[in-house]
């Protein structure tokens, strides 16, 4: 099945109040043309999944800038003014995941699991209303899994199946959020025929890509 879509495709998958996810680490690794693809559609009240949002006017820093998203879960806001601004104002509603568990928890969901376990946060504010699981006399805060309806992912090179390589460290957070996601797209920089892939080195494999923009 042919995978490939236009950007201007982009609208379709769109609809206000969904969750997305878009990988990356301080912009390295994010979507930049869909980011801006999503900008040019009226689409609002978005919950965002991400480790970070980069910086203002930058990356996923400009989907912030323009209002777009109601609903974070980050692992910091530190380097973007304007998210903590948002923030504080009330207009984005904020939850702070420690990174390794905010991985594991996109993770637990692509591999079907009820959640993951870990002491990470106990006896802080991030055990907050979550249940305490007791397991050869040590606690673990029970983390639930992170389900999305729709993952932008950025790989250097792609087959027409799906098959993805990441290009250093683009890689990140963009390899556990593709199997979390009902529908992934990835926006990479080339597309080879199948074949044309070490199968030894594929990051990403196609089952888990829906559809592959080139840009």
């Amino acid at each position: 099945m042919d995978k490939i879509i236009s950007m201007d495709a982009i609208g379709a998958f769109l609809k206000d109040g969904m969750t997305i996810s878009i990988g990356g680490f301080m912009g390295c690794g994010n979507a930049h043309h869909i980011i801006d693809e999503i900008l040019k559609t009226d689409v609002k009240n978005l919950t965002l999944i991400c480790t970070d949002t980069a910086r203002d006017d930058y990356g996923i820093g400009k989907l912030i800038d323009d209002r777009r998203i109601t609903k974070l879960l980050a692992s910091h806001i530190g380097t973007n003014k304007e998210t903590q601004r948002q923030v504080i104002e009330g207009f984005i509603e904020l939850e702070l995941v420690p990174q390794g568990t905010l991985a594991e928890r996109i993770r637990a969901a692509g591999a079907g699991l009820g959640g993951v376990l870990t002491q990470t946060g106990l006896g802080t504010e991030v055990q907050d209303g979550k249940e305490i699981v007791t397991i050869d006399g040590k606690d673990y805060i029970l983390e639930k899994p992170i389900h999305i309806d729709l993952a932008f992912l950025k790989a250097y090179k792609a087959d027409n199946a799906g098959n993805l390589i990441y290009n250093g460290a683009t890689r990140n957070f963009n390899v556990p959020m593709a199997g979390a996601a009902t529908v992934t797209i990835a926006e990479v920089e080339e597309i080879v025929e199948n074949g044309q892939l070490n199968p030894n080195f594929i990051h990403t494999p196609f089952v888990y890509i829906n559809h592959i923009i080139k840009a």
